[in-house]
């Protein structure tokens, strides 16, 4: 990936720096840094929700649901067949500025066209550029479902695709399809310097980036012409703040108004303060451990089902997820339509794990477990986890060693496939469930990353893609009830829980609303007595 000095730390132009204090300021306490500003190259919510301040999208989920609203386009129509979308664009919508830009246009189809095709094409100039690996756009099947995209005039956008797609606009909603500025791409490659482009992002949304300092601050400010009319606060902060426990006694004395992920133990506390509300719902997420099915023993399903045999799940949920976790038998959670409840999990029994590994003729494994180094929305602390795992495996006579590395670092080596055993884990970005079935645990997503079990097994594939194609919902869920039975016959991963979304937020806070995605969207938002 390349890296610039300029990503570390992008200067504040003279005149702004200058400008006074705004009226309203949110502070947001954010677990870490993003990984770049081109949303099409990342799956973390942590760059989502950078990413999902500066840019706009074809189309949006209503805020705080997974309706699907208009976004750059106002509206659009489908064919009978399912296969020709036709946008109708907005006009009139501004692009920001920055020191080495000034738009000379509004946002119009080349935009979008750019923005699709940068991910689809690899003869594209931009298409390597930052990364080639677009993982979301490849998990999901994009480069075979897209026939052709097409400018009809300015503001009329027809996409064709080679089959039909049940969730093609849920897809098109999600963050991977932020629109990027054509014009600016074209002056940034002109100027010899197009990582310019996901470096020192210019988008069509609410806000556009002021400063970003890696680890510390990344500073919005309300763009006035945004199409949606100006935000209600002025200025928006992210401030960087990783330990939960950290982050917890900024929000008591103010320094920030609203924070992700409490530590479990911190709740009782935080109950308690008259300052502060804690918003709850049920997460669409599911957290695991995957087992990386192309590497011995793992390829073999009874070492795969002896290891779920040997952890003791419930353990795991009261000692690390306390009150907010549910045990996970699918890879979808139970809130999700289509979830199959005659699913039965792994029983913990570790005299029946060891007769398995007998029976696979596997005796004084030695393999790893990757817990990741930072807090999630479906993991409260992967490495507490991974150690009542290693205790469980030894219990068994496997001797499990706990690998680790940077956030950034351990997600590009996970889609690699470099571990035997890795922790990871979902939130749902459309309210589908080819979303968790497809992108996780696809053929297609086998080969680019997300799928981190590498687990590419015909007879689940054959039913989540046929899925896809399949309008009627009650048809979907049949399908898809079938391949939850089929994944935990198979087992790819060690189901571990689906963690509640629980959101402290301060009382001043106005109109603040949990998004099912566990994303962070702070246009609409609005301070009391500011």
């Amino acid at each position: 990936m390349k890296k610039s000095a300029l990503f570390a730390a992008i200067c504040v132009p003279a005149f702004l720096a200058a400008a006074p204090l705004a009226a309203k300021t949110l502070v947001y306490c954010s677990e870490g840094s993003p990984e770049n500003f081109f949303a099409g190259i990342n799956t973390t919510g942590t760059t989502f929700d950078v990413t999902g301040q500066i840019y706009s999208r074809v189309v949006d989920f209503e805020r705080g649901g997974t309706q699907v609203v208009p976004g750059l386009a106002e509206k659009w129509t489908v064919s009978p067949d399912g296969l020709v979308y036709t946008f109708n664009l907005r006009k009139g919508v501004k692009w920001h500025s920055n020191k080495n830009f000034k738009p000379t246009r509004d946002m119009n189809a080349d935009d979008i066209i750019f923005t699709l095709e940068r991910q689809w094409k690899q003869e594209h100039p931009f298409f390597k550029v930052t990364s080639s690996n677009h993982t979301y756009f490849d998990d999901m099947g994009m480069p075979k479902l897209l026939k052709s995209i097409e400018k009809v005039d300015d503001y009329t956008l027809k996409i064709t695709l080679n089959q039909p797609e049940a969730p093609f606009l849920s897809d098109l909603a999600m963050e991977w399809a932020a629109i990027q500025s054509k014009e600016y791409a074209d002056a940034m490659l002109k100027a010899g310097s197009p990582e310019k482009v996901d470096q020192e992002p210019i988008g069509t949304g609410p806000f556009y980036l002021l400063q970003y300092q890696k680890d510390a601050v990344v500073r919005f400010k309300a763009f006035d012409q945004y199409y949606g009319g100006k935000a209600k606060i002025d200025d928006l902060v992210f401030s960087i703040t990783p330990d939960p426990s950290v982050r917890w006694a900024k929000l008591q004395k103010g320094e920030c108004h609203v924070m992700p992920y409490p530590n479990p133990a911190d709740l009782d506390a935080m109950k308690k303060d008259p300052n502060v509300t804690i918003m709850e719902q049920a997460g669409l997420n599911v957290g695991y451990l995957a087992y990386n099915t192309t590497k011995k023993p793992f390829d073999d399903v009874r070492v795969r089902k002896a290891f779920n045999m040997a952890i003791n799940k419930k353990a795991i949920i009261d000692s690390v997820y306390l009150s907010t976790g549910v045990a996970a038998t699918n890879p979808i959670p139970p809130s999700m339509w289509s979830y199959n409840e005659t699913v039965k999990d792994d029983a913990y029994n570790p005299e029946a794990a060891k007769k398995l590994l007998a029976e696979a003729g596997v005796s004084n494994l030695e393999t790893d477990i990757w817990a990741m180094p930072v807090q999630r929305p479906y993991n409260p602390n992967a490495k507490r986890i991974a150690e009542l795992m290693q205790a469980d495996l030894a219990k068994i006579g496997v001797k499990a060693e706990i690998k680790s590395f940077e956030w950034g670092e351990y997600r590009k080596r996970l889609q690699a496939g470099e571990h035997q055993t890795g922790m990871i884990g979902w939130t749902g970005d459309n309210g589908d469930p080819d979303n968790f079935l497809h992108t996780l645990l696809g053929c297609d997503a086998a080969k680019s990353g997300g799928n981190t079990a590498k687990w590419c097994h015909k007879p689940f594939d054959d039913l989540v893609v046929k899925a896809k194609v399949t309008t009627d919902q009650k048809q979907r869920t049949e399908l898809y009830k079938q391949a939850q039975v089929i994944f935990k016959e198979q087992a790819p991963w060690f189901t571990i829980a689906h963690a509640v979304q629980l959101k402290p937020v301060r009382k001043e806070v106005v109109d603040f609303k949990l998004s099912p995605f566990g994303r962070h969207t702070f246009y609409g938002v609005d301070i009391k007595g500011k």
